[in-house]
């Protein structure tokens, strides 16, 4: 069948429903960016931060802003974003590998559901922390507060409290009834909803000739070619050959297919660039904020500029790591082995003992240049835009992190949608219906 492939998309009732619930979802959070919390002045708030832009000084209000999709110069509802239910997803993973207890619950019946209410639990503590010490940057904005301090301090903590874990649920409620993952999603429409603002400065710039059109030109080439290389990167897959013997179970037989397991060089996809994102805007947020009140805090705030060479190396270090980590936890060579034994599969030329560490040895050969690659490219454009004299607002928003998450969740959100595509016997929205993955 043939059409129009937007069209094909909303003639099926349930993709059509999946796709409105998903944008209707994501708007509210768009408005939650923009309400601010009860007792905040914004007109000083704007004052404040614009200030801030002149002066050089809205590097790490920029930085946050990126994931909060604006709601931290705001101060809104949402200003903390996702970010805390994401840090908290983390610790619990490494809680999991670190102690046996914790891993054997998450094993058990029901285990997930123990383990993923512990990670909101933890989720409201690390929110509560946070917005404490959001209230204490507060504070030393000229005329921001128009109520008593203690009053807003409770206001505020419960408000941003309140709003990062209605954030949490409607990232869960569009996994589960919408397109896409719902947390991913909101970090994309966090930034592509700035994207429009930051082209408009950057055209503002070139005609006051603030910045060289050259370098204009070359940078977003630069960024064309990077997209480019993201896309060709994340269809890039390992096919591990996988042969099964014929069974007979009562009177039928079973069995006896050639297939393969598809190893992604990439198949943590975007997921490591936004785990180390998250665990660098925490301590930098921490700095930033209390940084107006204690010096050594802003001392700190400085080295860990998000322009700086020692961010730019432990966010390197921590993208690398983070790929090991969430491929060791979706893609386990003892879990995947002990599949293949109980169905009855064995890999050619590899002895039945031998198939676990023949998978180990492949994913840690695919696994290294994928991550290497993830951070040259999430580290690249901030360094060229440094040296071309970029703002802080453009180099976030167009830089390499940004473009690892737009493109990696846009295609895993086109995949999910030609899936729903074929079920219907339907043409998909791409290259007549499949999204074309490279052998390597």
């Amino acid at each position: 069948m043939t059409g129009n492939p937007i069209l094909e998309v909303f003639k099926i009732k349930d993709l059509r429903e999946r796709i409105i619930f998903t944008v209707s979802l994501l708007v509210v959070f768009r408005i939650g960016t923009i309400i601010p919390i009860p007792g905040i002045n914004i007109n000083a708030l704007r004052l404040y931060f614009s200030s801030l832009r002149e002066t050089g000084g809205a590097v790490l209000t920029e930085y946050i802003d990126f994931f909060t999709g604006g709601g931290f110069s705001n101060f809104s509802v949402f200003m903390l974003g996702i970010m805390p239910y994401i840090s908290m997803s983390i610790i619990m993973q490494l809680l999991i590998l670190v102690f046996p207890k914790l891993k054997k619950i998450s094993q058990a019946e029901g285990g997930k559901k123990k383990i993923q209410k512990y990670t909101r639990y933890g989720t409201v503590v690390v929110c509560l922390l946070q917005s404490y010490v959001v209230t204490i940057y507060a504070r030393h904005i000229p005329d921001a507060i128009m109520m008593s301090h203690l009053a807003y301090s409770i206001i505020a903590i419960i408000t941003v409290t309140t709003g990062t874990m209605l954030l949490m649920w409607m990232g869960e409620q569009i996994t589960q009834r919408g397109v896409g993952n719902g947390i991913s999603l909101i970090i994309f429409a966090g930034i592509v909803a700035r994207l429009p603002a930051a082209f408009y400065q950057l055209f503002s710039m070139v005609r006051a000739r603030e910045l060289n059109v050259v370098f204009v030109i070359i940078v977003l080439a630069m960024f064309v070619g990077v997209i480019a290389l993201v896309i060709y990167e994340q269809q890039g897959q390992r096919k591990i050959p996988v042969n099964y013997a014929k069974r007979v179970i009562g009177r039928k037989m079973y069995g006896g297919q050639n297939t393969y397991i598809p190893f992604k060089i990439n198949p943590s996809g975007v997921i490591p660039v936004i785990f180390a994102s998250s665990v660098m805007a925490f301590p930098l947020q921490m700095f930033g904020t209390l940084g107006v009140q204690y010096r050594w805090m802003s001392d700190l705030a400085y080295w860990f500029r998000p322009t700086g060479a020692l961010y730019l190396s432990v966010y390197s270090m921590l993208i690398v790591f983070f790929a090991y980590f969430y491929t060791q936890v979706t893609l386990n060579p003892t879990e995947i082995t002990k599949q293949i034994r109980e169905n009855g599969g064995s890999i050619p030329g590899i002895r039945t003992e031998k198939i676990e560490s023949y998978l180990t040895r492949i994913l840690s050969r695919i696994v290294l240049p994928g991550a290497l690659f993830l951070s040259a490219i999430a580290i690249m454009p901030t360094i060229i835009q440094i040296l071309f004299g970029f703002p802080a607002e453009l180099s976030m928003l167009m830089g390499g992190t940004s473009l690892l998450i737009m493109v990696g969740v846009d295609l895993d959100t086109m995949a999910q949608i030609e899936g729903h595509l074929k079920m219907h016997h339907r043409d998909g929205i791409v290259r007549k219906g499949k999204i074309r993955s490279r052998n390597l």
